[in-house]
């Protein structure tokens, strides 16, 4: 499973560069997800150039959880997708192996 936080405003733009670069496949199905919407806070430090909030200053920004899964052969591409199509400077990735039906 692949998860990353975006804000509102890059979401269709993230999402689109994660399916294209493969995730969300499901048999016949393409470009699926989840999302749910939360609030992210961050403190960007003086040598920060934040997309979004003031340097200095704990800010607040609504963003979308964006959960989707893919090959792992795929997971390198789906990142680098990730990162250049996500607004912020630095996304914060998670990758979270997941059982096959063969390992229950």
């Amino acid at each position: 499973m692949i998860v990353v936080g975006v804000p509102e405003s890059g979401l269709e733009t993230v999402l689109s560069a994660m399916a294209d670069a493969g995730a969300g496949v499901v048999g016949e199905y393409t470009h699926c997800s989840y999302t749910s919407e939360g609030l992210g806070r961050f403190l960007p430090g003086a040598a920060a150039n934040p997309a979004v909030g003031q340097r200095g200053k704990v800010n607040q920004v609504a963003e979308v959880r964006v959960e989707t899964f893919c090959a792992w052969e795929k997971a390198k591409a789906i990142v680098q997708a990730i990162r250049q199509a996500h607004p912020y400077e630095v996304p914060v990735i998670y990758i979270i192996p997941l059982l096959d039906e063969a390992d229950l």
